[in-house]
């Protein structure tokens, strides 16, 4: 017999709610306010889930263990595997000197690091979510802003700020593919709402962005260039979204990101260049005609000697390993090859004692449910597999030998062990909440907020992905509360289900899973704290805003519902 979850284990909502919150708590106190390592403080918040999972909510033992194990096991793959990989192509460049080179060949585009921070982190990022997502962008972003002498809190916290817009639309679609699984909401309905929501975000984001990295008024100076990125980006988002689909969404609009940004680059510059690759730094701003800190070395006479340019063939080897990749991963998302990839070599295993042994029941779902556990060994056709290959092409490119990439997989490996350990138990906290019914918990106590429900369940997609580091997670698990408590308030059940999915984007930057990946890229173990509290004001903010769109949609601009095809 299955067992049955219990959402209200005090006979008290708030009472609930505020044990169901104990292992957030634990984990963000434990990272935020005592400065523990991250894989202390995952560790301390699975304790924390399994204890209120066992004592407060009645689930056996064995499954809260077994849903812990099967959290910890996707956490690896795909997630971790990611990572891994990800790194390991990164070490490969950084031993060969590459990096260098590409640094250079990104100042003859921008001398400035507000433009290139744009560029890098929202343009780039925003084409590696729409191809692969699961915390490739951030992995690939962060790696680039370190290796271009960024701080390691620059190029973390701007790599989570920047990776928003796009997440709804990310893995080609997939967030929106699984909410209209799971709400029984046409994708089509569900893919247009989201694009009238996500595109005033996607011109807002890339100025929130400067913003966060220089301050308001070095923001100003460039605001054109922000524009341009922005809207390139929001109008394709918004016409692919509304007249072909979900997936393709991001992709296209990335590329019209980094082609017009590239291109009106080559004909705008700032008035002075920012020079500062730390968080609003001292001393940033500097004549554009003064010697560049890029690319550039010390002479005896303490005045700055530029570097003899790369030549075109040098810095097209310095891209190519990123070439490479950005190729393998789109190819590696697309369906047809994913189909492939899976009819070879995919391995479905039920978790034994966990799969279809425990049942939702209303009104979480609108009718019980039993809860399936199966653990996908996708071997070849996971993300993190595109990337370990990508890499060992470009490994050959480079020049290394089989021995040479296998000595640097072992000290990648070593780099990330605490890592993927992390990332394995913030997984386990997230399934071990999912079928405990501890989230769903959370998400009923949101769903009592009567006329704000609009504002607060935009705020439940945004807790969703911050407990589960997932937009698709999240639309898994709340997809079905959102459209139950939306028609019961007389709302628009594709605009609610839409709204879990726009709001969840924000929750992406503080989702410990991206901030371990964030930290890992930019090889500032230990610092997940650090990480945490510079975005969470971000993080809180955006997801703020976009419920108040969700307000507006609901009550002011009812047109905005409207589906068009």
């Amino acid at each position: 017999m299955p067992w049955t979850q219990l959402y209200d284990p005090f006979g008290s909502l708030p009472l609930s709610a505020l044990c169901a919150a104990v292992p957030i708590v634990c984990l963000l106190g434990a990272l935020g306010f005592l400065h523990w390592p991250a894989h202390r403080a995952a560790l301390l918040g699975l304790a924390a889930a399994l204890a209120v999972a066992i004592l407060a909510y009645g689930m056996p033992v064995a499954l809260a263990t077994r849903a812990a194990v099967f959290g910890g096991a996707y956490g690896l793959l795909p997630i971790g595997w990611i990572v891994l990989n990800v790194i390991f192509l990164y070490q490969m460049t950084s031993e060969k000197g590459a990096f260098t080179t590409l640094q250079d060949s990104l100042s003859r585009v921008t001398e400035d690091r507000r433009l290139q921070v744009l560029l890098v982190a929202f343009s780039f990022g925003a084409f590696f979510e729409g191809a692969s997502g699961f915390g490739t962008p951030v992995a690939i972003t962060g790696a680039i802003l370190i290796g271009l002498g960024f701080s390691p809190l620059a190029a973390s916290g701007l790599s989570l700020i920047a990776n928003t817009a796009p997440v709804a639309y990310g893995a080609l679609g997939t967030p929106v593919i699984a909410l209209a699984a799971v709400t029984g909401l046409d994708i089509f309905d569900l893919s247009a709402m989201i694009g009238r929501q996500l595109p005033f975000f996607s011109i807002l984001v890339p100025f929130w962005l400067v913003w966060a990295f220089a301050g308001f008024r070095a923001m100003a100076e460039i605001w054109p260039a922000v524009l341009i990125a922005g809207a390139s980006f929001a109008i394709p988002q918004f016409l692919v979204s509304n007249l072909h689909g979900p997936w393709l969404v991001d992709v296209v609009a990335a590329i019209c990101s980094i082609v017009a940004l590239t291109l009106f680059l080559r004909v705008w510059h700032p008035r002075h260049i920012w020079r500062s690759t730390a968080l609003r730094g001292a001393e940033a701003f500097e004549p554009a005609h003064a010697p560049a800190s890029i690319g550039a070395q010390a002479v005896p006479d303490g005045g700055v000697q530029r570097r003899p340019p790369a030549s075109g063939r040098e810095v097209f080897l310095a891209w190519l390993p990123w070439l490479i990749l950005s190729v393998v991963v789109f190819a590696w998302g697309t369906p047809q090859v994913k189909v492939a990839l899976d009819a070879i070599s995919v391995v479905k295993i039920p978790m034994a004692g966990l799969h279809e042994m425990v049942e939702r029941v209303p009104p979480v779902v609108t009718k019980p449910a039993r809860e399936g556990a199966i653990y996908i060994f996708n071997y070849l056709s996971a993300t993190g597999s595109g990337i370990l290959i990508a890499a060992i092409i470009a490994g050959f490119v480079m020049r290394f030998s089989p021995l040479a990439m296998l000595r640097i997989y072992g000290q990648t490996l070593w780099r990330v062990r605490l890592s993927l350990l992390t990332i394995a138990a913030m997984l386990a906290i997230g399934f071990t909440t999912r079928y405990a019914g501890i989230d769903a918990t959370l998400g009923l106590t949101m769903a009592h907020a009567g006329v704000f429900y609009p504002f607060f369940g935009t705020l439940l997609g945004w807790l969703g992905v911050a407990l589960t580091g997932s937009d698709t997670a999240s639309n898994v698990l709340f997809g079905g509360l959102q459209r139950v408590s939306a028609e019961q308030l007389g709302l628009s059940p594709t605009l609610m289900a839409a709204a879990n999915s726009s709001g969840g984007v924000m929750g992406k930057m503080i989702d410990a899973q991206s901030i371990v990946v964030a930290s890992t890229a930019t090889r500032w173990f230990g610092h997940e704290g650090d990480i945490l509290r510079y975005v969470f004001f971000h993080s809180l903010a955006l997801a703020s805003l976009m419920g108040l769109l969700v307000i507006g949609q609901a009550y002011l601009w009812p047109l905005s519902q409207l589906v068009v095809r």
